[in-house]
């Protein structure tokens, strides 16, 4: 049996500040450089839980909301969710603040996949995800569906494998 560890131990708070440098034509964050700050948050959670390098399996849909402007301070929360043998699914959220005017928004949310590597880059078992909360529950329970259905879009599993998809759409 593996270790079991608390999901709660992954939580990452990440705050950036959106510059000049950071922002397209319109003055909103560029979409890549988002992608890259969730890209670390999320490694952080990931290599907090399973206490080694880490690298990006996946990333699934990423859909930006609301566009973060040249001055907000973007703040990122990433955990992981569940883990598998080596790899690890980690949910972000991305909120977007306005000090000056008072306001805060959700702009982005995603779930990355990660891989727990040794020195050689082989995968390397991880410590089993305990969830405590309902809302680390719930997204423990959604995982294998959203691990399946990742699996069989790139083509590792037959969608007829997909045990937890088809369970989803089955007609009684």
């Amino acid at each position: 049996m593996r270790k079991q560890k608390p999901v709660k131990d992954s939580f990452v708070i990440m705050t950036e500040l959106v510059l000049p440098n950071d922002t397209n034509t319109l003055n909103n964050l560029m979409g890549g450089r988002m992608m890259h700050l969730m890209d670390i948050a999320a490694a952080i959670a990931a290599q907090k839980h399973s206490n080694r390098i880490v690298v990006t399996a996946s990333v699934d849909n990423v859909s930006f909301r609301e566009g973060i402007r040249l001055g907000n301070v973007v703040t990122l929360q990433a955990q992981v969710t569940r883990s598998f043998a080596s790899s690890m699914e980690v949910h972000i959220d991305v909120w977007a603040e306005d000090i000056p005017s008072g306001t805060r928004i959700k702009s982005n949310e995603a779930f990355f996949t990660f891989v727990a590597v040794d020195q050689s880059g082989r995968p390397i078992d991880v410590p089993e995800a305990l969830p405590e909360t309902p809302e680390e529950i719930a997204l423990y329970e959604g995982a294998l569906r959203r691990r399946q259905l990742r699996l069989v879009l790139a083509g590792r599993m037959k969608p007829e494998e997909a045990t937890e998809l088809k369970a989803l759409f089955a007609m009684e």
